[in-house]
């Protein structure tokens, strides 16, 4: 049958969500659906029946999972998802905001390469340290500021949060934490796993269902621009306090500082 996702990676947008979604779904206990449907933002008036007909099926013993990281910003998310199901596990994989924003830059430059430079949308004023804080890179990364419309609907133990940083390091231990945080065996370990130098991030070995190892899209792992190390001192500046009370509330330290 297809069911409505029992959890969802919400976010965030160049956190590595695509990376969590292609490493839990190696898991026989996890059907995910492979495209962002953007239900709880874009989509939410076609209702839930639209949205339970793109899900995968499943079996009774397995988990669907779908991801879309522009739900962590959306202001109606939160209680839209609450009213399908107050029961919803939530991931949210977050990275240091300075590098996530460079990050989300580069994506959009190499689409649209007439766009003003880093720096210039960074800032309101740069002599006087003012962030913009509407432009939407910068704003994603206030973290603790958007995780406050979810505590609203949804206690800390339904929401997971990944390390972007520790993804790539140690790619097992994390994905562990999210098996034991799905309810499901840890049967994705380090034998799933290897470096891959050029790109300079874990992929998946063979694994019995697919005869070549996986890798992420050529769109992953793209060179960032380089940036003044001034801009990015002052952007630390910026989202220090928030990256701190970020800490204190999900009782766990990222150490981006």
């Amino acid at each position: 049958a297809k069911r409505l996702p029992q959890a969802i990676v919400v976010g965030v947008k160049k956190g590595g969500t695509r990376a969590v979604l292609e490493f839990i779904r190696v898991h026989p206990d996890v059907r995910a659906l492979g495209t962002e449907p953007h239900f709880f933002d874009r989509n939410y008036d076609r209702g839930l029946e639209w949205y339970r007909s793109l899900m995968p099926r499943t079996l009774d013993s397995q988990i669907t999972v779908e991801k879309t990281p522009s739900y962590f910003v959306t202001k109606e998310a939160p209680r839209r998802i609450f009213n399908m199901s107050r029961d919803t596990k939530l991931i949210v994989v977050v990275r240091n905001p300075v590098t996530r924003a460079i990050s989300d830059y580069t994506q959009t430059l190499s689409k649209k390469p007439d766009i003003p430079t880093f720096e210039g949308l960074s800032f309101r004023n740069r002599s006087l340290g003012l962030v913009d804080t509407s432009w939407n890179a910068i704003r994603i990364g206030m973290y603790a500021l958007h995780l406050q419309s979810w505590l609203q609907y949804f206690p800390l133990s339904q929401i997971h949060f990944v390390s972007g940083e520790k993804l790539i390091t140690d790619p097992a231990g994390e994905m562990g934490k999210v098996q034991d945080f799905l309810g499901i065996k840890r049967v994705i370990t380090d034998k799933h796993f290897y470096f891959n130098k050029t790109k300079g991030f874990p992929c998946l070995k063979k694994t019995e269902s697919s005869g070549s190892p996986r890798c992420l899209g050529k769109s992953k792992g793209r060179t960032h621009v380089q940036i003044d190390p001034e801009v990015i001192e002052q952007l630390r500046d910026f989202y220090r306090p928030y990256n701190i009370k970020f800490y204190e509330t999900v009782g766990q330290d990222f150490r981006w500082e």
